[in-house]
């Protein structure tokens, strides 16, 4: 079970909560996510909005190979190249749809001078925490 909140006693967050309790669950570790589609083609050249939901679609993805979903994230770590205010608000803004209100996840987004290939806008790594597996 993960456990949810914000506590009072801290500001009210946006987009994700302070804190995620989960017990008897497995770790699920996704590395960083960026805006590759499957044939490895870049999606969303110079579109922050396009590549954040190609990142979020790619990250349903790989949960989805463990059995998981983005209801099961308990962390994220966003990196987005050149951060600024309105970068966030786009950010925030094109995820929404991948994420229940309340679901979401414990957050962190960190501005990046580079990535990994310089037309990469954002990548984003997750915890996810899920039912145990099952002895094979």
């Amino acid at each position: 079970m993960n456990l949810r909140l914000d506590p009072d006693t801290l500001a009210r967050p946006n987009g994700f909560v302070h804190v995620v309790r989960s017990t008897g669950r497995d770790t699920v570790l996704v590395s960083g996510q960026v805006a590759y589609d499957a044939n490895g083609t870049i999606v969303g050249r110079g579109d922050l909005a396009l590549q954040t939901r190609q990142v979020y679609g790619n990250l349903a993805k790989a949960l989805a190979a463990v059995g998981a979903t983005l209801d099961d994230l308990v962390k994220t770590t966003l990196f987005v190249r050149d951060l600024d205010p309105e970068k966030a608000r786009i950010v925030r803004a094109a995820r929404a749809p991948f994420m229940a209100p309340d679901r979401l996840p414990a957050s962190t987004m960190v501005g990046v001078s580079s990535l990994a290939h310089p037309d990469l806008m954002l990548e984003v790594e997750a915890i996810a925490m899920v039912a145990p597996a099952q002895p094979l």
